[in-house]
């Protein structure tokens, strides 16, 4: 068995880019093609032809026969008896699609079959490999208000896949998500059959989003439980008040607040957290907001209650 020079075959130098790979390819398609030519040699040609250009337009079979043509120039293979020595293609992979080519290779030649049939065999027992594909995972950000009434939202995902060549590739998809009420941080949504491909017919696997939910300006989330600052007066926390307060659900109830409520007292408006079973609880808790002293009359009311009602709150302290 002779090597083959495939570089030679398609008229071309080693150093070759994948351009003139295929712009060479094509001319001599067009010149050799049985449909077209009137060459006596066109089949015996045009077999060669595709089986030099399925070789050096693959990156990984290109590098390793380059590897191997520089072993039979430095007299590795003498006597023009070709065979490709043990361990050649050590770190290589070579892979082949449905939509590699035009090339058949089961009408290659034998120095084909002898570098790249056992890739081929390989190959084969990958397609006869059955098992259920694997499942991914992804997260998904969602506002608070999609998480208490539910929603459907379009999310756009990047994963990287093996394509029929078998090369990594970055793929792009877009999917549509229920996202249902009462869905709480940390949870997964399971999306069936959104995983990868099965092999051997076997069902795709499935694609697990993880819940996370975005911050917002008023609430904070404990579980199912939501908190927000409420804001009080000193009048109103100290004589007792009846004050608004925006829900999670878009509406207001009226709290009251107790006579002498401390900075930092909870208030429990029950239910009115995320939705479950149970479902959780809205806490508010009071803040003491002081009037800033940034007017003569202002001043002097800050004046008169501290004449009228004197107060230290230091003498827990001892001074």
């Amino acid at each position: 068995m002779d090597f083959k020079d495939y570089y030679k075959i398609l008229g071309l130098e080693r150093g070759a880019s994948e351009d003139d790979v295929r712009k060479a390819y094509r001319k001599l398609a067009r010149k050799y093609h049985p449909d077209v030519s009137k060459e006596a040699d066109a089949d015996a040609r045009m077999r060669e032809i595709n089986e030099a250009n399925d070789v050096l337009r693959d990156k990984e079979k290109r590098a390793a026969y380059d590897q191997l043509a520089d072993h039979v120039a430095r007299g590795g293979s003498p006597d023009g008896g070709f065979q490709p020595p043990p361990g050649w293609d050590e770190g290589f992979e070579f892979h082949r699609g449905p939509n590699a080519g035009p090339a058949d290779h089961a009408e290659f030649s034998e120095f084909f079959s002898s570098l790249f049939g056992a890739a081929e065999r390989r190959g084969a027992q990958r397609r006869n490999y059955r098992a259920r594909g694997e499942d991914h995972h992804a997260a998904i950000e969602i506002a608070l208000e999609d998480a208490i009434k539910g929603a459907e939202r379009e999310i756009t995902l990047r994963s990287q896949e093996i394509d029929e060549q078998g090369r990594p590739q970055w793929k792009t998809r877009t999917l549509s998500v229920k996202i249902p009420a009462g869905v709480h941080p940390g949870q997964f949504i399971r999306l069936a059959g959104q995983g990868m491909p099965g092999h051997g017919g076997e069902p795709p696997g499935d694609l697990y989003l993880e819940v996370r939910i975005a911050p917002h300006k008023l609430y904070r989330i404990e579980g199912r439980d939501l908190y927000m600052t409420l804001p009080v007066t000193p009048t109103e926390g100290a004589l007792g008040a009846k004050v608004q307060v925006p829900t999670p659900t878009g509406g207001i109830v009226e709290v009251t607040v107790p006579p002498n409520a401390r900075n930092g007292l909870k208030l429990r408006l029950k239910e009115r957290g995320l939705p479950g079973k149970p479902p959780g609880h809205l806490y508010l808790l009071l803040e003491i907001a002081l009037p800033p002293a940034d007017s003569e009359a202002a001043r002097k009311a800050y004046e008169q209650l501290a004449q009228a009602a004197p107060f230290n709150p230091r003498r827990h302290l001892g001074v």
